[in-house]
């Protein structure tokens, strides 16, 4: 039978791949006696009209034609098509019934028992996904079972009733929960749903039962870590609980868990113990060189990363991973950074040269072009950001931030304005940009520009807290509109709990309104929570004029170590007078 070339185009690769292979089964016949069902030319005929009529979106008919040459065949090539041109055409049922078709042709087809319980979901029948997650795990390798059914609830993503996705995962895994080998993985599963559904008891519940069966299981203690705070202690004890026979990368996730709820002592202290136990455990040096570097604790720093450094830089290329590339780019802008904090510009720049990782360089030029700066090459410094190429539209912003932020900070301001109104007239919807001009304009007197500019984000982002602290802290600290400035902060506060930032701003808003008790108490959480210069500068001046200048110049001192140059602490020590 012959084709002329108009109906060959119309066929699919797809559909071309589905009729090699029946050649290839009709070839091999008497090898392969299951595949009995050679290509034929009716069948050829049949298979090629199904793509035509898919392809003049004639969709029912290509798909009964498919489906019928599928059952023939068992081919599962012309089952995968028939189910996907029902999917294209949004026929679930159809779909549905060429999955089912092609498991019963072949039961042991992991392929086909996952299109059933997909489709099953994507038609919202959720209760009668049991039966296929079942007969999944049964089709999995036993090696595999586990990491199957950890990435079952990735499934559900989609389904709208929680309650219901919990309750029959559930119901298909309740056989699984007392099995030696599965049962904690199954419990930490089921307690994954309940999670998802916002249920904690359930989920708490399930985490400890599946520990009490297995206290070396880690996927129930990874669905305890999941659910750490102040409201869930009992999360907390069931990862304690695990800690001593966790891996390193367990405890790593613990020690960011612990950052996350801003309990640095405690993280230090799990990160020590993990490097007295596990010291070639990279990661653990690169976290705690981070924090010294934050402290400001540059010698400890120093050693910490470069020992990470030290670590990676001994792997063979080919077993360095994108997260071990990017952990070597942090820990050598980290290093540069305790140079330049030293000023040692000439080592800060070498330890820059030396990132290579792409994902990382502009930042490495960037920083780069902060050392020219400090020299007082700010127009080689402004070339430099320039000149870099961009490969996304992530690079064009972060030389555009890098280029103001410069301007900024050697007071270049009417530069940094015409900037940023250039960029916002390519982007006029970007509340980023707005926020950085609405700062621009206060730096050079503009405070109506500035309130005009912050009052458009408020509208437009309304629950977002940094346009309201901004205002507020503004209005403050010109002594300007203080209950509407309170009012402002206080919302920010309320959008934001606990950040040490906008607290900061609430206590110098009631130092400016006379509440100097009130104001203390709120800076002295804020510099517990956050140690900084700015915020330790207003700690100092409210104690300074509270007669405490003991304490207050012992304050200014570790606001000094913190960052001596801080524009806000210069200022004040200028103005009070401070001898230090």
């Amino acid at each position: 039978m012959r084709f002329n070339s108009l109906f060959l185009r119309a066929i699919t690769p797809l559909a071309l791949g589905c009729m090699l292979s029946l050649s290839v089964h009709s070839a091999d016949a008497p090898q392969r006696s299951a595949k009995v069902s050679a290509m034929d030319s009716g069948l050829f005929y049949q298979l090629l009209l199904g793509e035509l009529n898919a392809r003049n979106h004639e969709s029912a008919t290509a798909f009964s034609l498919l489906l019928d040459a599928a059952r023939k065949t068992g081919d599962p090539n012309v089952f995968r098509r028939a189910v996907q041109i029902a999917i294209q055409a949004r026929a679930g049922e159809s779909a549905l019934q060429a999955a089912k078709a092609w498991r019963d042709a072949e039961p042991t087809s992991s392929e086909a028992n996952l299109f059933v319980l997909q489709i099953l979901l994507g038609l919202n029948r959720v209760a009668d996904t049991v039966e296929p997650i079942q007969h999944e795990i049964t089709l999995t390798p036993a090696a595999e079972q586990r990491e199957f059914l950890w990435r079952l609830p990735h499934f559900f993503d989609r389904v709208s009733d929680r309650q219901l996705a919990a309750a029959t995962v559930q119901n298909a895994l309740q056989k699984l929960t007392d099995d030696p080998s599965l049962g904690a993985t199954a419990g930490a599963v089921i307690g994954r749903m309940w999670l998802g559904a916002g249920d904690k008891t359930a989920a708490l519940a399930a985490a400890s039962k599946a520990l009490s069966l297995n206290p070396n299981a880690e996927h129930p203690a990874l669905l305890a870590m999941s659910m750490l705070g102040s409201d869930t202690p009992q999360a907390e004890q069931l990862v304690r609980q695990h800690l001593p026979q966790a891996r390193a990368e367990f405890r790593i996730a613990f020690i960011k868990a612990l950052l996350g709820q801003q309990r640095e002592v405690e993280a230090r202290a799990e990160l020590a113990h993990l490097q007295s136990s596990q010291a070639d455990f990279a990661e653990a040096w690169l976290i705690h060189g981070a924090l010294d570097l934050q402290q400001q604790q540059l010698d400890p720093a120093q050693r910490q990363l470069q020992r990470y450094l030290d670590l990676v830089e001994a792997l063979p290329q080919a077993e360095r991973s994108a997260e071990v590339r990017r952990g070597r780019s942090q820990a050598l802008m980290s290093l540069a950074q305790v140079a330049q904090l030293r000023k040692d510009l000439v080592q800060a720049d070498a330890l820059l040269q030396r990132v290579d990782n792409p994902d990382d360089v502009l930042r490495a030029q960037v920083q780069r072009a902060n050392l020219l700066a400090q020299q007082g090459k700010t127009e080689d410094a402004l070339t430099l950001i320039q000149n870099q190429t961009e490969h996304s539209e992530a690079d064009v912003r972060l030389k555009r931030m890098a280029e103001v932020a410069l301007l900024r900070e050697h007071k270049l301001f009417d530069r940094a304005r015409d900037r940023l109104k250039a960029a916002i007239t390519q982007n006029p919807h970007d509340t980023d940009l707005m926020y950085d001009l609405a700062m621009v304009s206060e730096k050079l007197g503009e405070m109506e520009e500035m309130e005009r500019l912050l009052r458009s984000l408020i509208a437009a982002k309304p629950e977002d807290p940094h346009a309201y602290n901004a205002l507020g802290y503004s209005l403050a600290d010109r002594n300007m509109r203080l209950p509407e400035a309170r009012d402002l902060i206080a919302k920010a506060l309320a959008l934001a709990p606990g950040d040490p930032f906008i607290t900061d701003s609430l206590a110098w808003a009631e130092f400016r309104s006379g509440n100097h008790a009130r104001a203390l108490e709120l800076l002295q959480a804020a510099f517990k929570d956050k140690p900084d210069a700015e915020i330790a500068a207003h700690l100092g001046e409210v104690l300074w004029v509270s007669q405490r200048q003991a304490e207050a110049l012992h304050v200014f001192r570790e606001a000094v170590k913190l960052n001596r140059d801080n524009e806000t602490l210069q200022e004040t020590l200028k103005r009070l007078r401070v001898p230090l």
